[in-house]
């Protein structure tokens, strides 16, 4: 009972207003990720109904999970792009009102292709497909060009990216630089953020899908954003502020501009700093494996290997998503874990090694037979899914506080960009390049399979491609991310107590002793978003979580 006593204990170290705008933004970002998981997971069931609609229409090989690996690896490359242009907007104004400005954009480009499918012929599912849809025919889809999605998501990705970033600056907005109450309303937000992404995940694949069609289930998703857009909207500052009038009045209309450029110049210098501190340092070289090889894994397990499953095996592409709500499940509770025993397990080795291990499960897809269109095959790859993104997010949680406390004591030697900045950017850069590459390489390699053994029209089969896709490929991840763990100096023993003779646990009161006052005049604007960079605990650069420290020069929102 003593670890829930503590969850209760932190609740009461927020004030009455910081609980009441906590609560506020929680509601917003569960009502965003439940449009969020509508959106993706309808997307990428339509990414793959469409292509093999127009192999049949066509009477062309398929190239079905080629173009769904471009597809969702050109979007997260587009979220990097999103991120740095939203940078200089959140050192000009409130940070709440660009976020619920940029949550209701993302709203009006997820509704595009909704548009274009209706412009085209596209309807909703017709009653009788409901209950009896036929195999491999979607009559009611608009006649657009399938490659049109492509670029389509592309845009969806670099807003999709802003918004990322800027809900990950907004928590110092709500309780200001401790340390301490930002850890903890990380915690507490990404809990509600997998129990949202849960139920949405599951209510798309079961519900919305088979009443609408994939082609318009989305439509939730624009309504969805506008509501959090104007519940983030009612979320207070706490009195802290951007920058004086003064300055913000010197600035030119061309200022945004230069910002922006810079940041995607800083970005690339990042980039290079950071693989010259990881790759030059037995301290920090096995965090590439560690993490990024990691976090591909669980995009690929994700996006990859569920569509596949869902449409090659059960002949079902909407139950993608209720493999991929078993897979937030397990995220949901893994973070939970690493909340609960934050002070049994001090280093991120213990969990990195449940990753290592648990990501060996998917051996047994290539081997399975189980009768297609039947509900029930998803929902036992969903309970495989959960324990192998249990492992995975139990580690990358614990492993960006590692990272953010340790590299927050490296000074950078460039005086452009900070060593935490750079090694994070790195980090995401690699495995934004890997998806990308493997994911398209490995879905060409899938279709080959598919269209030798038949294809659609002879029944075609995918599972020896996935032997080599899900089982081996996740072998030697598996491998990787394991001898990583026994890099660093003194991470032999099962649960090390520290990494490289270093121990972190004051780490914030170093931050606390460093932080600016709040009446440093023109400085202000500078200092205080380097602090709401500072505190956040995130994943990584761009769209996924990351830190920044407070000994240097430029900070990761200058780098932005």
């Amino acid at each position: 009972m003593g670890h829930f006593a503590e969850l209760g204990q932190s609740l009461r170290a927020f004030t009455p207003q910081e609980r009441r705008n906590i609560a506020i933004y929680i509601i917003g970002i569960m009502v965003y990720k439940f449009g969020l998981e509508a959106f993706n997971g309808s997307i990428i069931a339509l990414a793959s109904n469409r292509y093999d609609y127009e192999a049949i229409r066509d009477d062309t090989p398929s190239r079905t999970f080629e173009r769904v690996g471009l597809l969702t690896g050109l979007n997260q490359a587009c979220q990097c792009i999103g991120s740095i242009l939203i940078g200089p907007l959140v050192k000009r104004y409130p940070t709440k009102n660009v976020l619920s400005v940029a949550i209701l954009i993302f709203g009006m480009c997820s509704a595009l292709l909704l548009i274009i499918d209706a412009a085209t012929g596209g309807t909703f599912m017709p009653a009788e497909f409901r209950t009896n849809h036929p195999d491999h025919e979607w009559p009611y889809y608009g006649t657009y060009n399938t490659d049109v999605m492509i670029p389509v998501y592309c845009v969806c990705g670099i807003v999709y990216g802003m918004v990322e970033l800027i809900r990950r600056v907004i928590p110092r907005d709500i309780v200001g630089g401790n340390i301490q109450k930002l850890k903890k309303m990380d915690s507490l937000v990404h809990i509600f953020y997998e129990i949202s992404g849960t139920a949405g995940a599951f209510t798309t694949g079961l519900a919305i899908i088979p009443q609408l069609g994939n082609n318009m289930a989305f439509i939730i998703t624009p309504v969805c954003f506008t509501i959090s857009a104007i519940a983030w909207f009612f979320v207070g500052e706490l009195g802290f502020r951007r920058a004086q009038p003064g300055i913000r009045a010197r600035g030119d209309k061309t200022s945004y501009f230069k910002a922006a450029f810079s940041g995607l110049y800083l970005f690339g210098e990042s980039v290079w700093v950071g693989a010259k501190i990881l790759f030059t340092s037995r301290k920090f070289i096995w965090l590439v494996p560690g993490y990024s090889v990691a976090l591909y894994a669980h995009r690929y397990l994700e996006n990859g290997i569920a569509p596949q499953v869902a449409r090659r095996y059960l002949g079902n592409s909407a139950w993608a998503q209720i493999m991929v709500g078993g897979s937030n499940l397990g995220e949901l509770l893994g973070a939970f874990s690493v909340l609960l025993f934050t002070n049994a397990v001090q280093t991120p080795m213990p969990w990195l090694r449940l990753d290592a291990l648990m990501l060996l499960i998917v051996w047994y897809i290539p081997y399975w037979h189980p009768p297609a269109e039947q509900v029930g095959q998803a929902w036992i790859v969903a309970a495989t899914f959960a324990p192998i993104s249990y492992g995975w997010a139990s580690g990358d949680v614990s492993l960006a506080a590692y990272i953010q406390a340790s590299l927050a004591r490296l000074e950078s030697q460039n005086k452009n960009v900070s060593a935490l900045g750079a090694v994070m950017a790195f980090l995401y850069s690699f495995y934004i390049v890997t998806y990308a590459v493997a994911g398209t390489l490995l879905g060409r390699y899938l279709d080959g399979i598919y269209n030798a053994t038949g294809g659609i029209d002879d029944g075609g089969e995918v599972r020896s491609g996935l032997v080599f896709t899900a089982g081996v490929q996740m072998t030697v991840i598996s491998v990787l991310v394991l001898a990583s763990t026994f890099v660093p100096k003194g991470a032999f023993a099962f649960n090390p107590k520290m990494l490289s003779d270093e121990t972190l646990e004051d780490d914030h009161i170093e931050i606390e002793e460093q932080r600016p006052e709040r009446d440093d005049g023109p400085g202000l604007e500078g200092e205080s978003h380097k602090l709401e960079e500072g505190y956040k605990k995130t994943r990584s650069y761009c769209s996924s979580e990351n830190g920044s420290e407070p000994r240097v020069e430029k900070k990761i929102s200058e780098i932005l």
